[in-house]
């Protein structure tokens, strides 16, 4: 089924570094199971910001042992959303949030003994910590290595609790920081996690032979960099998993497409299906997407970064075909299976037919 807004009262707000902030929110015991996640999982946040309403999805940190459901925002320059979770939320405001979704994500199983490494940057770390919290404490048998990466020693996010898990843990969390703008003892730690850094990593202190799964989260460079060198070790994608990191689109609607003196652009019949009810509505085929014509048809239909990133808009198409720009959220087989992100699809046939239950 589709994910909900429910309205949550914040439980604490913990300064986390000076431009990063984790909300924890209340959950009542009527929503519990609503709101039980899968280590990996974000929760979208809405909020109206300066007369606009505003989704964001961010990351839940916490792990399934902790009690806790709580997500860290880091401000971003100029973002509206961000601004506001580190400014204007405090502890018993009541927040819009989604239900747990995404699929980035680790199942633990306590008879597994495995060999696991992420690589994180920055605000990335927000769904690793949950993932490493769940390794640890989940699979008593298993390893787990960390390497993120920061500009300094004070811009790292969770550095106390992750310095706690190491504590905790330390037969088997291997902790590597790497920082842009410090020197650090080990100088394979210090500079930017590039190509040729995460070449170095794989060929010196990480074992990636003995490795079982690799998760990537921060910027799609960083991705692309460790991407690029666990294929030259060998590594093959299945056992790569990675959930990008980027500023979402401030809710704005792709450019539309105008018609040529003479030409008279076409009209598609669309019909989305939402919580077992059907709402039809028509839209000139002027490049906006499925989900834009279906907001504007007052259908109250799942969103958050309207960028492709986040799965939060994913459907899967029963009639019809449709084309989309961004497909980062979805894999190959997703795709064949008929499963589009709505923020990105447009139609190509006269009807076209979305179900939001089936995702």
């Amino acid at each position: 089924m589709a994910p909900k807004f429910h309205t949550l009262n914040v439980a604490e707000v913990r300064r986390e570094t000076d431009d990063a902030v984790s909300i924890a929110f209340q959950v009542p015991d009527d929503l519990r199971e609503d709101y039980r996640f899968v280590p990996g999982q974000y929760l979208t946040l809405r909020a109206t910001v300066d007369g606009r309403d505003i989704r964001r999805s961010y990351s839940i940190c916490s792990g399934p042992a902790d009690n806790d459901l709580r997500v860290a925002i880091r401000k971003v320059e100029g973002g509206l959303f961000s601004s506001f979770a580190n400014e204007g939320i405090t502890a018993g405001d009541p927040v819009q949030v989604m239900t747990p979704d995404g699929r980035f994500t680790f199942d633990a199983d306590p008879d597994r003994a495995g060999s696991y490494v992420a690589f994180a940057a920055g605000s990335g770390i927000t769904p690793i910590l949950s993932i490493v919290k769940a390794v640890l404490t989940g699979e008593p048998k298993s390893e787990m290595t960390l390497v993120y990466g920061n500009r300094t020693t004070q811009s790292v996010i969770f550095r106390e609790e992750l310095e706690d898990l190491k504590n905790r843990f330390p037969t088997r969390l291997t902790l590597m920081h790497v920082l842009s703008r410090e020197t650090m003892d080990v100088p394979l730690l210090s500079g930017r996690i590039d190509t040729e850094k995460a070449e170095a990593l794989l060929g010196g202190l990480i074992d990636v032979a003995a490795t079982d799964a690799w998760w990537l989260c921060g910027p799609e460079e960083m991705i692309g960099n460790v991407s690029t060198a666990l294929k030259a070790h060998g590594v093959t994608p299945d056992r790569i998993r990675f959930e990008l990191f980027t500023p979402a689109s401030d809710g704005n609607p792709k450019p539309k497409r105008v018609a040529k003196p003479g030409e008279e652009l076409p009209v598609r019949h669309i019909g989305v299906i939402i919580d077992g009810h059907r709402i039809n509505f028509d839209m000139v085929d002027d490049g906006t997407a499925i989900l834009d014509a279906a907001l504007d048809n007052r259908a109250d239909l799942p969103f958050a970064c309207k960028g492709g990133m986040c799965c939060t808009c994913r459907c899967r198409l029963v009639e019809g075909e449709v084309t989309m720009d961004k497909t980062y959220a979805l894999d190959d087989d997703e795709i064949a299976a008929g499963f589009v992100l709505s923020c990105q699809a447009t139609p190509v046939t006269d009807t076209v037919v979305l179900d939001f239950d089936q995702r």
